[in-house]
């Protein structure tokens, strides 16, 4: 029994929850430089993949020595050494539990988890109900429309809804997951109760609950929905769409995607300033050509630098970010 870790959890979860909001300080790379060492020193894989690649720890100094470190792949790393080899201690029991990918790449991948790696991910969230959905002030239903199990999306938003809750913001939390006729049966009976009600789930699968809703009598605008939208792209006349249906009126305030991946959690979120340039965006496509090269209107998030450090290297979005399998190299996305 590892008596040392109730404290580290309770230190950790209490700089969480007594920290005023976007109060975090740091320097992004410089977080991530001491992520390195620390690592390095205690993650078998890791310091066996740096042997293999002909670094010393010791000579990575600086930012400009960080930039050339090789990056960490599924196929150079994760999936060449065991699960254990990959946490700190090389203990996966040392994780609280296991999260699943949706298995997009061709196989789901397991990825440890422990309750702290949920704390930057809580801190999203709370940018979202508070900056977007003022939940600091209004009474909040959150509905996690998510599906529940292994995979990580519904256990996760759940969880960090919780710690919100916890902090002291006015959130119940229900987990129907993804099944629309419990979805609609406690949004039912629990919705009158509160001043909003938050939606959380695969857009595709949020527009449909709101449409059986509709069809089906559900009084949708008299419950003041907001939306928390992960995993896939979707336009602004699709948001427009959908917010006319639920009876949203406020589309910079009302909805809020999310990017993330199973490994790292919520790397960054929509804000209403975000969501104000995109939606000017959607009517200057000529613009979207020239900033991005593409003429599809990609999402726009705002991220953590001192949370998740990004770079690009070839084309190649890297981000670097602590968590229980302690993946510390650029991580190519």
């Amino acid at each position: 029994m590892d008596r040392r870790r109730p404290e580290r959890v309770l230190a950790g979860m209490a700089d969480f929850y007594r920290a005023r909001p976007a109060t975090r300080a740091g320097d992004g790379a410089s977080n991530a430089l001491a992520l390195f060492h620390d690592a390095g020193a205690t993650v078998p894989a890791y310091g066996a993949f740096l042997r293999e690649h002909g670094v010393d720890p010791a000579t990575v100094a600086s930012t400009v020595d960080f930039d050339q470190l090789p990056m960490v792949t599924k196929e150079s790393y994760l999936r060449r050494h065991r699960l254990p080899q990959l946490c700190r201690g090389g203990r996966l029991e040392a994780c609280d539990m296991v999260a699943v990918s949706s298995g997009s790449s061709g196989t789901p991948t397991v990825w440890p988890r422990s309750v702290l790696d949920e704390r930057v991910v809580a801190q999203r969230f709370e940018q979202v109900f508070r900056d977007s959905f003022r939940a600091d002030e209004h009474s909040t239903l959150a509905v996690i429309c998510f599906a529940l199990g292994s995979w990580v999306g519904g256990m996760y938003t759940a969880a960090c809804c919780r710690h919100l809750a916890a902090k002291g913001y006015p959130i119940t939390v229900v987990t129907p997951g993804n099944d629309i006729a419990e979805i609609l049966r406690v949004v039912g009976e629990l919705a009158p109760l509160y001043d909003q009600v938050v939606l959380a789930g695969y857009p595709p699968f949020v527009k449909n609950v709101i449409d059986t809703g509709l069809a089906r009598g559900v009084p949708w605008p008299r419950y003041h929905i907001k939306l928390v939208l992960a995993g896939e792209v979707f336009s602004e006349e699709w948001r427009d769409l959908v917010g006319r249906r639920a009876g949203m009126a406020r589309p910079c305030f009302d909805s809020a995607s999310l990017y993330g991946t199973a490994d790292a959690g919520v790397l960054g979120t929509e804000t209403p300033l975000s969501v104000s340039i995109r939606r000017f965006l959607a009517r200057s496509p000529h613009v979207v050509r020239d900033l991005s090269g593409e003429s599809r209107l990609p999402t726009l998030v705002q991220y953590d630098p001192t949370a998740r450090y990004f770079q690009t290297y070839d084309n190649t979005l890297l981000f670097t970010g602590d968590g229980a399998t302690a993946d510390p190299l650029p991580h190519r996305r």
